[in-house]
Formats: C-alpha cells, structure tokens, sequence
C-alpha cells in the first residue's frame, strides 16, 4: 500500500521540514519529492503536511505516520538482508561532533550495533573542524557534524537538517550592555565559536572568552553556572539552558548544517559507512525534534 521510496522521502521532509532540502538531500528534484508526498497522502487518505510559502509543519496524522513510516522501512531493509544474505563486516571509523553528546544518536548507534554485529564500529567524538580535518587526511570513513552553509560542499555529503544558530545562557542571566559579552566557546577550530565572534565583531561589541573546553558538558557546566553566554544550534538547546532574549542586544550568529559526509571509500568499510548514513538520516528528527528528552 505504501511504497518505501515515498516513505522516505516523507521522512527527509519531515526532518528537515523543508521540500528543498529534502530534495538537496536525496537528489531528486523537488517536484519529484512533493509528487511522493502527494501520492502518500493520496494512499493513507489524509493530509500530513501543512504548508505555505514560509513553513512545512507535520499534521497530526503526520506526526503518527513518522513511527509507521520508520517501522516500515525497517522490516522492509530487514526482509531485503534475510533473502539477499549479505551481512556486512569490518571496521568503520565514524565521528562524531560534540553537539551529539546529549541526543539521541547513542540509541541510533545502539541499534546499528545490534543490525550489524560483525561490523566494528570506532566512535570518535570531536569538534566538528577536528573531524572534517580528519575525514580528509584518511582518519575516518563517515563523519556527523556541523558545516557552515557557505562553506565548500564535501563530496559525497548528505543534509541531516539546517538549523538557527541562537544565543543561549542560565535563566534569569542578565548581561551589561556596557561591559564586553562574557563568552563560552570551543577552542579553534570550533564553527561555533568563529560565528560567534564573527558576529559580534561585526556588531562592534566587545567581548571577553570565561570559559573555553573541547567537551559539550564542560561549556554546559559553566553555562548553567551563569558565567556567561554562548551559540548553540535552536534544535539542541539542552536542559537547564534558555535562549536569550531580544533585550539581550546579541546579534544573530547564523546557521549551520549538519551533515553526514563520507570519505575515502575503504572498500572494506563501504557497505558499513553506507548503512549507518541510512541509518542516521532515517532518524535524523530523533536528532534534534525533542532529541533531548
């Protein structure tokens, strides 16, 4: 009754709630991609987007065909390994960005672990600079991380979602408007932290670094403590943190991409790197839609 390509494509829309980026991410055009919505909704009989010029928003009905959807795709890429025989083995070298630390991906990886046992899967956690630098100098097969949207495109690369980069500090924080903006950031070559500077240069405000660490939880600590503010993607805002108002006067940093980008193809690890991109992109909403829980 439903047809898996549709389905996917129905949930590349529904995790980057945008039709140009699901189609940038799938590589098909976007007619094609609002032809399989439609012919989805024409199948279950209900409408699962609402949208406008501005803004794609799941229906309720949408919402519930995301577990149907998933759950399909599942059984459907299970019955394809029963009958084909393949099982995929070797070793696959994959990083991570620190922005993952607290979401969902653990139970994503949990999972693949589970699909494929006799791949052995390396985790490694970076700044997302750290980790492109070293998918190119061979390092590493796959990589999960930010890209700044005028950043060079990595070939191949797959969209996982954009988001709105936002300033985010302790409840109740107050900051001087005449003193410099006490900043929480990452060490160099941290995207976060250039944006963040790049923008309040820009702005002409001062500013003075409180805390910088490699680790998410070590700026979280010192966040939450009060010492100051710091840039974080809108979807990942953890616990215990808010996004500073308006009256706040900080300048919008921007955004960013998080994408999945292969690297050199280990013909060893090919089949592992594959799977586990499928594998993120199918539950990429998990990512960052109540990815903190």
């Amino acid at each position: 009754m439903y047809e898996p390509t549709h389905l996917r494509t129905f949930l590349s829309v529904a995790q980057t709630l945008s039709f140009t980026q699901a189609a940038r991410r799938l590589g098909l055009r976007q007619s094609t991609v609002s032809q399989h919505v439609r012919r989805l909704e024409e199948a279950t009989g209900r409408q699962l987007f609402t949208r406008d010029t501005h803004s794609v928003e799941l229906t309720e009905d949408g919402e519930a065909m995301l577990g149907f959807a998933r759950r399909i795709l599942d059984v459907h890429e299970q019955a394809a390994q029963f009958f084909t025989g393949t099982r995929l083995r070797g070793r696959l070298r994959f990083g991570a960005s620190e922005d993952f630390v607290l979401t969902r991906l653990p139970e994503i990886l949990e999972r693949f672990r589970h699909e494929h046992p006799e791949v052995d899967l390396e985790l490694t956690v970076e700044l997302s600079g750290t980790l492109h630098e070293q998918l190119a100098a061979g390092h590493l097969d796959l990589v999960l991380a930010k890209r700044r949207p005028e950043d060079p495109r990595p070939d191949p690369h797959r969209l996982v979602w954009q988001d709105e980069l936002v300033w985010i500090g302790a409840p109740g924080l107050r900051l001087d408007p005449h003193r410099p903006v006490p900043l929480i950031v990452y060490p160099p070559p941290g995207i976060t932290r250039d944006l963040a500077l790049r923008a309040l240069e820009r702005e002409g405000r001062q500013w003075r670094i409180v805390c910088s660490s490699g680790s998410l939880n070590g700026l979280l600590a010192a966040a939450r403590a009060g010492l100051g503010v710091m840039v974080h993607a809108r979807g990942l805002i953890p616990p215990g943190l808010v996004r500073m108002p308006e009256r706040a006067g900080l300048p919008e940093p921007g955004s960013v991409d998080f994408v999945v980008v292969h690297g050199r193809r280990r013909p060893s690890a090919q089949g592992a790197a594959d799977a586990l991109a499928a594998a993120i992109l199918a539950g990429g909403d998990r990512l960052h839609r109540g990815g903190q829980g």
